[in-house]
């Protein structure tokens, strides 16, 4: 029988309204803007705003608006080449003290935003931006962590007293330490594996090597790709751009995509600055009249912490001059619990230099509080008098203050952290600090502004084409049940772009293809029951179980077909990288939504059209 439960009619309101809902912030198109966010010691007040309108006046760039939206200042302009101009109007006229990005603004009425709404988020093929490749010296990381070993092993030797005559590094992984005799050698063996049981050690003579496993070796070249990924992360997140993607490229490389991005010498210096960490001793005494005054006591230096103070300036503090250990002595650090009181840790190990260093330290100065600053070193270009001028900015902030509580040496915890967040970002910050290995750009190209917003154009055109021929054709094909045919396949599009929407995919050209080909699988389902239907009457079966009989037999195959094309996409998903993740992303959710509207909805449909009548003979199909 043709029959269609209550509760299935309900559903299928619901989903119409909530479709329409989260689909309806892709009609508000984004506005190219320029943020601006404050630097060192920098704020972003009215001041900065009517400073920022005048220099966009006296440029002749007119600016949709200029507001101020939370720690920064956004300016929204009407096109992306207004958006271009009035960054590089605003870059110099700014200075260091602020960051000036090109981004792109929501315009999403408040109320929707409220619900969740948000529009889906384009990709670099469609908005324009730019790519890097980058090549990662690994053999860099390994010599770092050689030299470090080899340090170790010295210290260790100093300690327990053991006599050498030299500890060298030999071929690519190897040290080779030199002792006195075969008793000496066997000794220091002992005690280079009773230090770190992950080495394998061998004794020729009086020489004792030492090796690292290769399960260490491709462990430690798999951590520095993994911690330049961190350190690009939080660089690009200082550069404002929205959705960028950063991920490892087989072995030893790392694709960097900025959308909307298109000052490539601004991306190439940020994201090739260096940066370290330095651990001082504070100094005792008033900040804030030092900072005040320029009056700083002979053996501190005046530092800036992260956080604001009531003045809205950040926080003063002084700090030794001198560096008790620094990033380059940094073997690892991690966040954890401390194991006395169960709050988060950020556990930080050191080499033996470092490690000696702070012990010596820690051991002099119990309860007093220790700091650890971040130092960053971008390379910085300017045109003066028509001549290119070179500098760097060396930004520095206070990004940890803890009190020393015990003797410690190169393995020591930063504890007094308010939650796990807060350690692992500090853990992060303290391994992002510095790149692990230095990269070389082997790839960079520019998607235009213009060139995206074409794709988009093109991909637009195409899709409302290929509707118009489909609806055309079933209108005229399958006349009542073509209407019922077009309902759903607008509605499978109206889902698509709902759910897309509301998890925040990328949407990408292979994205569009896939949108296409499932509209695709959604007219095959609605042919194969049309047909059905068709077959049904063709053999004297009444009207209404026609219907029921057409859309039960086409089921099946229909099921068959699409799980087969899901099981693909998932494959995709889980082994694809990028562009055919966005693809695997859209085939699977097109799918899902076009055997739900061709199977489920169209028949709630025809159910309501056709149900109803008692005396029904023949269908306009």
């Amino acid at each position: 029988m043709l029959t269609y439960a209550r509760w299935k009619y309900v559903l299928l309101l619901v989903i119409v309204l909530l479709s329409a809902l989260y689909a309806l912030p892709n009609v508000f198109p984004q506005d190219p803007s320029v943020q601006i966010s404050a630097s060192r010691g920098a704020v972003v007040d009215e001041a900065l705003k009517a400073r920022v309108e005048a220099s966009l006046r006296q440029a002749g760039v007119t600016a949709k608006s200029v507001e101020l939206a939370g720690d920064n200042l956004l300016v929204r302009l009407p096109d992306p080449d207004l958006q271009v101009k009035a960054s590089d109007v605003l870059t110099p006229e700014l200075g260091s003290d602020y960051i000036v990005a090109l981004n792109l603004a929501q315009t999403v009425p408040g109320w929707l935003a409220e619900l969740g709404g948000k529009p889906m988020l384009l990709g670099l093929d469609l908005q324009g931006g730019v790519h890097f490749t980058m090549q990662v010296d690994q053999q860099a990381a390994v010599d770092k962590r050689m030299e470090a070993t080899a340090e170790d092993v010295r210290m260790l030797l100093r300690e327990k007293r053991i006599g050498y005559d030299s500890v060298e590094r030999r071929g690519r992984t190897g040290v080779v330490a030199t002792l006195g005799d075969a008793a000496a050698a066997e000794k220091a063996r002992e005690e280079i594996l009773r230090s770190d049981p992950s080495l394998q050690t061998s004794i020729a003579g009086n020489t004792v090597s030492v090796q690292m496993g290769d399960a260490e070796l491709r462990q430690l070249m798999l951590d520095a790709i993994e911690q330049n990924v961190g350190t690009l992360r939080n660089r690009v997140n200082a550069l404002g751009v929205a959705e960028p993607i950063i991920q490892r490229q087989g072995d030893d490389r790392i694709v960097v995509q900025l959308p909307g991005v298109q000052d490539t010498a601004q991306a190439k210096r940020v994201l090739g600055a260096t940066a370290t960490l330095e651990w001082r001793a504070v100094v005792e005494g008033n900040a804030y009249e030092a900072r005040d005054s320029g009056i700083v006591p002979p053996e501190a230096l005046l530092y800036s912490r992260k956080e604001l103070g009531v003045d809205g300036k950040p926080v003063p503090i002084l700090l030794s001059k001198r560096v008790i250990a620094s990033g380059e002595q940094m073997v690892h650090a991690s966040a954890g619990n401390d194991p006395q009181s169960g709050t988060p840790a950020v556990s930080v190990r050191l080499n033996g230099a470092g490690g000696q260093r702070m012990f010596e330290f820690t051991s002099e100065n119990v309860g007093k509080p220790m700091a650890v600053v971040y130092i960053e070193r971008v390379p910085e270009v300017r045109i003066v008098d028509g001549e290119e001028v070179r500098s760097t900015r060396i930004n520095q902030e206070v990004i940890s203050v803890a009190t020393i509580r015990g003797v410690f040496g190169k393995e020591f915890q930063t504890t007094g952290l308010e939650s796990r967040k807060e350690a692992a970002s500090l853990a992060l910050l303290l391994r992002s600090g510095s790149l692990a290995a230095p990269m070389d750009f082997i790839e960079e190209r520019i998607v235009g502004p213009s060139l995206g917003r074409e794709n988009v154009e093109r991909g637009m055109t195409a899709i409302k084409y290929s509707f118009m021929f489909i609806l055309a054709f079933f209108l005229v094909y399958y006349r009542v049940f073509g209407v019922i045919t077009c309902v759903a396949l607008l509605l499978n599009l109206l889902m698509v772009v709902a759910i897309m929407s509301l998890f925040n995919a990328t949407m990408t050209l292979p994205g569009m293809a896939a949108i296409a080909l499932t509209v695709g699988f959604s007219v095959d389902a609605n042919v194969l029951i049309n047909e059905r239907i068709r077959e049904e009457l063709r053999a004297g079966v009444p009207a209404k179980a026609a219907i029921a009989g057409g859309y039960d037999k086409a089921l099946s195959t229909i099921a068959d077909a699409n799980i087969t094309s899901i099981l693909a996409g998932v494959a995709l998903f889980a082994f694809g990288t990028g562009p055919v993740k966005g693809f695997a992303i859209a085939l699977i959710v097109g799918i899902s939504t076009s055997m739900y509207s061709a199977v489920s909805a169209s028949r709630g449909i025809a159910t309501l059209i056709y149900g109803g009548r008692r005396k029904l003979k023949s269908l306009a199909i």
